[in-house]
């Protein structure tokens, strides 16, 4: 479901790739199941519903979206086997829905290299084999040293990396490849937040003395903001990881920001207030996590 929230006057719209299963073990690691299932309800296959948001900016001059999902290349098993739904209620769907088509996107802000977030870059020609930049006119960017990651990935890395996502728009000219945080428009800036990969791209929209925090898989659900140690095992650097949501703690409690949760099946956005120890989310857009636990 898309939802749009205005940051000074600037228009943010979330929109999603799709509800889909993942393990349960790789968003909550270490944690016992007996903890992490007072939170999410899993199915008698460990697995949890997880989201795929995208956020798009109507920023001055362009129309900047930050990540594209899971997109369309996979095969119907592999897209059956985690239950995602077909593509028209997807990305493509949701950016219709509020009035734009895929070449109306200006630029593409890519957070990091995994599938989930840039597999819709890229998609199937009309061949069904030639794979094509699925936003034609934007330009995309993305960071140095994770593109190095995903060019040479280690066992452990290497099924969460497709170069399908970015080699064609290598090919066309429409990567740019930075180093460091960005000021991408005045609405925009990156900010780099190490522990899942190491220059994963936290985005933060900034109007009018408000401020969105598009938290990506820094924090990718609402309690791992409020428990800092339950450290997904998909991050590659756990203690950085937790040292990088203090901070995020700090900073957008600081300008009291909207937090924009990228997979949390049920809290999509939220705002930090001061709890009994640690600050907690307190959820703004809330949503019924979809999940069958008996299928």
């Amino acid at each position: 479901m898309a939802y749009t929230v205005t940051i000074g006057a600037t228009r943010c719209h979330i929109l999603s790739d799709g509800l889909h299963r993942a393990d349960g073990g790789g968003f909550f690691g270490l944690v016992p199941r007996t903890l992490w299932s007072r939170t999410i309800t899993p199915n008698d296959d460990n697995q949890v519903p997880c989201d795929a948001r995208c956020l798009l900016i109507e920023a001055e001059n362009r129309l900047i979206l930050v990540d594209t999902g899971n997109g369309d290349k996979m095969t119907e098993k592999q897209r059956s086997f985690i239950g995602l739904p077909n593509r028209d209620e997807r990305l493509i769907g949701e950016l219709r829905r509020v009035g734009f088509e895929p070449d109306d996107i200006d630029l593409v802000v890519m957070t990091h290299f995994h599938g989930d977030h840039i597999g819709g870059n890229t998609r199937f020609g009309a061949d069904g084999e030639t794979v094509i930049p699925t936003f034609p006119n934007a330009l995309h960017i993305a960071q140095r040293i994770d593109l190095a990651e995903a060019s040479f990935p280690n066992e452990r890395t290497r099924a969460t990396y497709d170069s399908r996502n970015w080699e064609p728009l290598m090919e066309a000219g429409r990567l740019e490849i930075v180093d460091g945080p960005q000021q991408v428009d005045r609405v925009l800036r990156t900010e780099i937040s190490p522990g899942h990969t190491q220059s994963i791209q936290v985005i933060w929209v900034e109007d009018g003395g408000e401020s969105l925090c598009f938290l990506t898989d820094a924090c990718s659900w609402a309690v791992h903001m409020d428990r800092l140690a339950w450290v997904p095992s998909f991050d590659l650097d756990p203690m950085t990881s937790i040292e990088t949501k203090r901070r995020l703690r700090f900073e957008t409690m600081r300008c009291n920001a909207l937090l924009v949760f990228q997979h949390d099946p049920c809290v999509v956005t939220g705002r930090l207030v001061p709890g009994k120890r640690d600050p907690v989310v307190a959820p703004e857009i809330t949503e019924d996590a979809w999940f069958d636990p008996t299928e």
